[in-house]
C-alpha cells in the first residue's frame, strides 16, 4: 500500500483491509516521504496493525512506492491497494478469484465494467482515461476498460520477471504494457469507485496524463 500525505484515511483503509475475508493477508505500508502527520500516526497506532513498514526518506511517487512493496512482498499474490478510500476492500474475494481459480496471472480492476457503484466526478478525467486505455489498448493488443485503474493484482513472480522504472503514476500504463509483453493471462473485475476531489486529497494532475502518454509510446515501441 503505498501512501503520501493520507493522515485522515490510511487508519480506516488498514481496518478495512484486516476486516476483508480474505486469510492470510500481509500488509506492506510504504509512506512515501509524507509531511502531514502521516508519519507519526503509523508511528504511534498502526506499526503493529500492519505487517511491514517502509519509510521513504522523501518523495518519489507511488510507482517508485510500488517498488519498494513489491520487493518486500513475500506471499504468493501481490494486491495494489490505495491509501485513499477510493477503492474497497472488501471486493478483494472477486479480485483474487481469477488468480485463485487457475485463470489468471494478472487482474485489473476496472470502474467502467460489471456494473459497480462509482462517484460521479470529472468529464474531462474521464475522457482522457478512456483516450489513455484505448491508445494502450492498440499498442498490446490488451481489450482493457480502464487501464489506469489503481486496482491491479499479480502472481509474485510475474513481478519478479519484469523490472519497472516509472516513479510515479506512469506506473500504470508501463506494468501493462509489459505484463501484455509477457503474454501472461490477464482478466479485468469491474470494481466500485468513491472518488475523491481535488478538495478532499486527489494528487493526480494533468502532467500525470502527459506522462501515461509518453510512457505508452515508450514502453510499448522502445523495447
Amino acid at each position: 500500500m503505498p501512501c503520501y500525505n493520507e493522515r485522515p484515511t490510511l487508519e480506516t483503509v488498514v481496518a478495512a483491509i484486516r476486516a476483508t475475508p480474505v486469510e492470510d493477508v500481509e500488509i506492506i505500508l510504504v509512506d512515501d516521504g509524507s509531511t502531514d502527520g502521516t508519519r507519526e500516526l503509523i508511528r504511534e497506532k498502526l506499526e503493529d496493525r500492519v505487517d511491514r513498514v517502509v519509510l521513504h526518506p522523501e518523495n518519489r511517487g507511488k510507482g517508485a512506492a510500488l517498488r519498494s512493496g513489491f520487493a518486500a512482498a513475500t506471499g504468493d499474490v501481490v494486491l495494489v491497494q490505495d491509501a485513499d478510500l477510493e477503492y474497497d476492500p472488501q471486493e478483494y474475494p472477486k479480485l483474487l478469484a481469477p488468480i485463485q481459480a487457475g485463470q489468471a496471472d494478472v487482474v485489473f480492476g476496472s470502474r467502467f465494467a460489471g456494473g459497480e457503484a462509482h462517484r460521479v466526478l470529472y468529464y474531462w478525467h474521464s475522457l482522457v482515461n478512456h483516450f489513455l486505455t484505448t491508445l494502450s489498448n492498440a499498442f498490446t493488443n490488451l481489450n482493457l476498460t480502464d487501464m489506469e485503474c489503481g486496482y491491479k493484482v499479480f502472481r509474485r513472480e510475474v513481478l519478479q520477471r519484469i523490472r519497472l522504472e516509472e516513479d510515479r503514476f506512469g506506473f500504470e500504463p508501463e506494468v501493462t504494457a509489459k505484463v501484455a509483453r509477457l503474454g501472461v493471462r490477464i482478466y479485468e473485475v469491474g470494481v466500485s469507485y468513491a472518488g475523491r476531489t481535488y478538495g478532499e486529497g486527489k494528487k493526480i494532475d494533468w502532467r500525470d496524463g502527459v506522462r501515461a502518454l509518453y510512457c505508452i509510446l515508450r514502453y510499448n515501441l522502445l523495447r
